[in-house]
């Protein structure tokens, strides 16, 4: 009697040679080919995965950017909130100092360029009307012997090229939105998320981590209290570096004479958030006054001042501050900021290099193993931690 589990003969043999053909197949084809093929598949996977979140994160555009705008300033703010929760400040009342301390240094800002530009623009005004027009008289009677419809010509070309840069700079995929509602509702939901993430993120990243396989939840958790570290760390280091940048530039303006001296502190100072481009570019505006309202060697000048500036920023400051609080490179640094600008606009800009420096740390903290070991930051100095505190045994 046969067995009834028992495979027909026939069927092994046809399975032994096919095994075989695969066998020979594979043998022909080159390990390095074969290794190539590996590694291209899993990263078409890996890259499809990528671009599925990069839509998910477009669709949901009006929740995912005040989310992050709010950890981003909720980053800003932990160490001065710590540092009242370690006096034993009641957290309510630091909730409440810390939004109000904010709020009023923006609002200080504003007041500053308002009372400036209130005092200068007249004569900013003036001055830059008379200054393109002895520069058009220049261009039509100097060497270049230009007519006036040639000027008109160039001077349309460029306004065209700007709009169509500054559209889609500002109309970006992850822009925040077009219209006054979407900006204030933005603002609203913003200031919402920040007083959750101040009043609760223990338990807020405690019920996200539930969410994961149990298994999972030790190395979650560690990895993103690795990464939280690093974003506290780069706001810190960032708004040191963007004070710097401010002052630096803003101080060589009034020296110089330039007007709107307060004006383009600030907008250096919003725009250094940006590493290695927002400077340079709020600088420029600075160049840009001092051309038209106190000449070329002024402007040459305040030019000087901006590019020393930015190869302090570049060669002092990012390498050694940004660099040990982010643990990125530089080069890796413009280029995020190059690509989230490409995809994003101003918002994917702005956001690229925390993002960036989020991934690196979870990457080499998952790939340590670092949860296992012990390794990584103390769960009390953190905003989430799944980790309770030690109850203190009483006499």
């Amino acid at each position: 009697m046969t067995d009834p589990d028992e495979k027909p003969r026939g069927s092994l043999l046809d399975a032994l040679r096919n095994r075989t053909i695969t066998t020979e197949t594979s043998s022909a084809v080159p390990s390095g080919l074969r290794v190539a093929t590996a590694y291209a598949w899993r990263f078409l996977v890996i890259a499809a995965a990528i671009g599925v979140a990069v839509w998910l994160v477009i669709q949901l555009k009006l929740l995912v950017i005040p989310l992050l705008i709010a950890v981003l300033i909720a980053a800003l703010l932990w160490p001065g909130f710590t540092w009242m929760l370690r006096h034993r400040v009641p957290k309510w009342l630091a909730i409440v100092l810390a939004l109000l301390g904010t709020i009023a240094v923006i609002s200080g800002l504003i007041w500053l360029v308002a009372w400036q530009v209130s005092l200068q623009w007249g004569s900013v005004r003036d001055r830059s009307v008379d200054a393109v027009s002895e520069f058009r008289m220049y261009l039509i009677d100097g060497p270049l012997h230009l007519t006036g419809q040639q000027i008109d010509d160039f001077l349309g070309q460029g306004v065209s090229l700007l709009q169509q840069q500054a559209e889609l700079l500002l109309s970006g995929a992850l822009a925040i939105g077009s219209t006054v509602g979407h900006v204030a509702t933005g603002a609203l939901l913003t200031l919402f998320i920040l007083l959750c993430i101040l009043a609760d993120g223990g338990g807020i990243w405690r019920w996200t981590t539930r969410l994961f396989p149990k298994a999972a939840q030790p190395a979650v958790d560690g990895a993103a209290r690795a990464g939280w570290v690093t974003i506290v760390n780069y706001a810190r280091t960032q708004l040191l570096v963007a004070t710097i940048d401010a002052i630096g530039i803003g101080l060589g303006a009034f020296l110089l004479g330039v007007p709107l001296a307060i004006p383009i502190g600030v907008l250096v100072f919003l725009g250094a958030f940006v590493p290695f481009v927002g400077a340079v570019l709020t600088g420029s505006l600075a160049v840009f006054l001092a051309l038209v309202y106190n000449g070329p060697w002024i402007a040459l000048w305040m030019l000087v001042i901006v590019l020393g500036v930015q190869q302090l920023e570049g060669h002092v400051l990012q390498p050694l501050l940004m660099g040990s609080a982010v643990k990125v490179h530089p080069l890796a640094v413009v280029l995020v900021v190059a690509g989230g600008a490409m995809v994003g606009g101003i918002p994917g800009a702005l956001f690229a290099v925390p993002l960036a420096a989020f991934v690196n740390v979870v990457a080499v903290y998952l790939s340590r193993r670092a949860w296992k070991t012990g390794e990584g930051p103390d769960p009390e100095s953190l905003i989430w931690s799944t980790v309770p505190r030690p109850r203190r045994n009483r006499a």
